[in-house]
């Protein structure tokens, strides 16, 4: 029993010495041992052993890939101030961990500021319009000048990545109202070509219907001339001469009109002779005025004849 606690206090003192004894690098990290201050080694993971009081651990760095966003305001070529965030990615090389831990005490400042010198000087030159299209050339002017500067220190820049522009709040909404406007133009060239091919079709349309309508009459009068002719020929067959018989076609067709405009309810007053009389009167009108029409045509034959003989 004695024995027993004789060696309590040797376990507490082993309790209390494990911790600083041993310790534990995690995956990814590379821890920073100092002995009594002076640089002694850099350790990986897994599980290490170190002299108590003499070794501590200084600091441990993480080897995992990192990102440090930066927001900028600076001045477009044409007088616009534009906030510009860009993000960087980098990490510490595992073979010099030595250089990122002893030789750069604030490696967020001053990767802040190799992007905002960069930036500062590469926007400038361009135009509004130009930062938005070429904002991949202002991220690798970035990771240029950022990896020259930060590979002494043992940083790598894996890719730098402009990830917004933003304009002032005036500037935007002029943008907005610019671009709202070229598409309005554009939706109103739209619909003028529209009306223009609807009008051109309508036209077209029209012209074809007036074409076959045209068609249609001259069919028509054509059909109509040659059932007068058949008529005319029945009735000559029957012992009426044509003159009769024309003047038999016209008061038929003379009555034929005035029933067909009787059965329109709703036509207009048309005030016609219904007399027989009067179907006589119209063929004998008829054929004087295709007399007259003929006897004319002769005579301005004869006329163009005789200048042509002068």
């Amino acid at each position: 029993m004695e024995n027993y606690f004789t060696f309590i206090p040797f376990i507490f003192i082993a309790i209390f010495l494990i911790p600083l004894i041993f310790f534990i690098v995690k995956q990814q990290t590379a821890v920073i041992v100092e002995r009594f201050g002076r640089f002694q080694s850099i350790r990986q993971s897994g599980l290490h052993l170190k002299i108590p009081l003499v070794d501590r651990i200084a600091g441990r760095l993480s080897l995992k890939i990192q990102q440090l966003d930066v927001i900028i305001e600076t001045k477009t070529l044409d007088d616009v101030f534009v906030k510009l965030k860009v993000s960087v990615q980098y990490k510490v090389i595992k073979d010099k961990v030595y250089e990122a831990f002893y030789k750069l005490d604030y490696p967020h400042d001053q990767i802040t500021s190799y992007v905002f010198d960069v930036v500062r000087a590469e926007v400038p030159k361009m135009k509004l319009d130009d930062v938005f299209v070429k904002k991949d050339d202002i991220a690798i002017a970035v990771k240029s000048e950022l990896n020259e500067a930060m590979m002494t220190y043992g940083y790598d820049i894996i890719k730098t990545l402009v990830t917004d522009i933003d304009p002032d709040l005036q500037v935007k909404e002029a943008m907005n109202r610019i671009n709202a406007s070229e598409r309005e133009k554009i939706a109103a060239q739209f619909e003028g070509d529209a009306a223009r091919i609807l009008i051109v079709e309508k036209a077209k349309a029209e012209a074809e219907s007036k074409r076959l309508q045209g068609q249609g009459i001259a069919d028509q009068r054509r059909e109509i001339a040659r059932g007068l002719e058949e008529s005319v020929e029945v009735l000559n067959k029957v012992g009426i001469n044509s003159q009769e018989a024309s003047a038999l076609i016209v008061v038929t067709q003379h009555y034929d009109t005035l029933q067909s405009i009787g059965q329109e309810t709703n036509s207009n007053l048309i005030l016609l002779p219904n007399s027989p009389q009067a179907g006589s009167q119209m063929l004998n009108d008829m054929v004087a005025s295709f007399t007259a029409s003929n006897q004319i045509g002769e005579a301005m034959k004869k006329s163009s004849g005789k200048k042509k003989l002068d």
